[in-house]
């Protein structure tokens, strides 16, 4: 197999990236396979790119139902994540794109420029209610073409602006570039952030999470955050049971001493197309891992790579999900971490002005 040119040309155009493939998606009626014609071509094909296209959307807030999550409504700027982590439980999301939740979900992604002006438009609605909106829930926030495009930092001048509360999840450093609005919106407590932490290990990390700023730098990230009076949870999630779960109680350690007030940690999800590409790596990456981790995983969701009920899909079930439940919960009280932030301020929200209307003083 490793002497196959489609298989070796498909590796150098994948080089830092975590996908291995790029299967077509579930809901195409038709499957494209590559294959050896037997005629050389005149020259390789290029590396894969990023490529960004733009969207529009009617609105930018998603709402949700789920009791699995503390939130019920939820923004993305983008769609697709170039930092590549193979276990993105958002992969799948691509395949309503017509693209594959495999390199396509690294490489083709969407931008939503105009989603700072929709969000003030919602914002400005008399039926609008506030309550935190989630940043970062699907694919992240301050993943690197936010540095082009700043959705992201827009997203936060319309939220500051209208004092709207606002939770925000990444393993970005370009966060950083935005203290000078988180932390006026701390100080009026608007503001919480999580920083994903999986892995201590860069050698992990760097295979894992391929375009993902590493352990060492995102514990910088807390630490400048928490300095700047923003309070921060560190995430070890997901934990990989067999890979990384033995870092549990270090890495909240870590998050601890960078400052984090908090600690949350979720078990790897494998839902859908995900399974085979996390299997696929994991066999390339770590093959005399490959047993014992896809058996924990199967003893974690019933007996299945992945089970998505209610109330068992974060966490898992069985006497290694309660295992590591305890670890987490003994490791929280020992270093005095929270499991919860305090609740974020809906009172301070002030309704915008909607177009041509003169009457928000009767409101």
């Amino acid at each position: 197999m490793a002497d196959d040119p489609i298989i070796s040309e498909a590796a150098r155009r994948a080089r830092g990236r975590a996908a291995g493939s790029n299967d077509t998606s579930r809901l195409e009626r038709h499957d494209w396979v590559a294959v050896d014609d037997g005629w050389e071509p005149d020259t390789d094909l290029p590396p894969l790119r990023t490529e960004v296209s733009i969207e529009v959307p009617r609105k930018v807030i998603t709402r949700n139902s789920s009791p699995d999550v503390p939130f019920d409504r939820s923004i993305n700027p983008y769609r697709g994540c170039e930092h590549g982590c193979i276990y993105c439980f958002a992969r799948p999301t691509h395949a309503f794109l017509g693209w594959s939740a495999g390199l396509d979900f690294e490489t083709q992604l969407i931008a939503r420029p105009k989603a700072p002006e929709l969000l003030e438009n919602e914002f400005a609605s008399r039926s609008y209610r506030p309550r935190p909106i989630a940043l970062g829930t699907n694919t992240d926030p301050y993943q690197p073409i936010e540095k082009e495009h700043e959705i992201m930092r827009g997203l936060l001048d319309v939220l500051s602006r209208w004092n709207h509360p606002v939770t925000i999840v990444t393993k970005g450093s370009l966060i950083e570039r935005d203290i000078d609005l988180l932390a006026p919106m701390a100080a009026r407590g608007l503001v919480q952030v999580g920083v994903s932490v999986t892995t201590l290990d860069r050698y992990v990390a760097r295979k894992m999470e391929p375009r993902v700023p590493g352990p060492k730098r995102r514990l910088r990230v807390i630490e400048r955050l928490a300095s700047a009076g923003i309070p921060v949870r560190v995430c070890a999630s997901p934990m990989v049971p067999g890979l990384t779960d033995h870092e549990l109680e270090n890495i909240l350690t870590a998050g601890r001493d960078a400052g984090a007030r908090a600690g949350t940690y979720i078990s790897l999800r494998l839902p859908l197309e995900v399974a085979p590409l996390f299997k696929e790596w994991l066999a390339t990456e770590f093959p005399n891992r490959f047993d014992r981790v896809m058996r924990l995983v199967r003893d974690m969701h019933g007996g299945e790579e992945y089970s998505a009920d209610w109330g068992k899909r974060m966490s898992g079930e069985g006497a290694v999900a309660n295992l590591l439940k305890r670890r987490f919960e003994t490791a929280c009280a020992r270093l005095r971490l929270a499991t919860n932030l305090s609740p974020l301020r809906t009172d301070l929200f002030a309704r915008p002005l909607a177009m041509g209307n003169q009457m928000s003083l009767f409101d």
